[in-house]
């Protein structure tokens, strides 16, 4: 649950330039972070996330899936696309596209994405801000609203801003660190 009140976009600038800096497989920085603030844009990227979840809650996740989501309450309803002030629509990009036509292939994409989304949410909120990673799926949709080149694809949309006052925060347990590690 997001605020819609406004958020200085040099803090979410900053917190996509400490992103950009995530190690990547052969130093291929194999990411491109979009920033969308037009309601209007949000608004569409909204209604196509909603037709894609609606489908997903009515069958394609299954049983057990929807049985995973519902304690944290989650449905095919999604105001913090538009509620937020910002989006960072984050893409992968398995190969660049050269001048001549032909192209090279990155190495370690999903890992290295995945270190700078990791990153990128981080910086989010240690500024103060709010934010969650959304992974409609498929996610073709923001390719084709955004205007994004044949290499890159989807990887996450990340609704960025304050709280809302009332937000309701679902109680969620994390393993402890006797769970998690392991030492020899």
């Amino acid at each position: 649950m997001f605020s819609t009140d406004p958020v200085p976009e040099q803090v979410v600038l900053d917190a996509i330039a400490v992103a950009s800096t995530a190690p990547s497989g052969a130093h291929q920085q194999p990411w491109t972070f979009v920033l969308v603030e037009d309601a209007e844009l949000r608004r569409r990227i909204r209604e196509e996330a909603e037709r894609e979840e609606r489908i997903s809650y009515d069958g394609r996740l299954g049983e057990q899936w929807l049985d995973a989501l519902r304690p944290l309450g989650t449905d095919g309803v999604k105001p913090h696309l538009t509620d937020a002030p910002f989006l960072i629509v984050v893409f992968q990009q398995r190969f660049t596209l050269l001048e001549d036509g032909s192209v090279r292939k990155h190495y370690y994409v999903d890992e290295s994405v995945g270190i700078a989304v990791g990153m990128l949410l981080t910086a989010l909120h240690l500024a103060g801000l709010a934010a969650l990673t959304h992974t409609p799926s498929p996610m073709k949709f923001l390719s084709e609203l955004l205007q994004r080149p044949r290499n890159e694809k989807a990887f996450a949309v990340i609704p960025v801003g304050y709280p809302a006052a009332d937000c309701e925060v679902p109680d969620l347990r994390r393993k402890s660190l006797d769970q998690v590690l392991v030492r020899k």
